[in-house]
């Protein structure tokens, strides 16, 4: 999901979220809330949007979306 998201912020806004800055904690807590209130998950994805299209954000990016799911035995930059 968090994939999905840059793509839209990047197509729409011309930025992405700069998931280094997200703890993982309180994007899956906001993430499980945001069916009944979308409030915290608006403002932690507002709140770390950069304009660093470059490809070291956007592998953060991947390498955030593994960590979160538990998978951080690899970095995309050490592939």
């Amino acid at each position: 999901m968090r994939l999905w998201q840059d793509h839209l912020l990047k197509a729409e806004l011309g930025q992405v979220v700069d998931w280094s800055h997200v703890d993982k904690e309180d994007y899956l807590l906001a993430t499980k809330r945001s069916a009944v209130s979308t409030g915290k998950l608006k403002y932690l994805l507002l709140n770390n949007q950069t304009e660093d299209l470059t490809q070291a954000c956007l592998f953060k990016g991947v390498d955030a979306s593994y960590y979160y799911e538990g998978y951080n035995l690899y970095q995309t930059g050490e592939i």
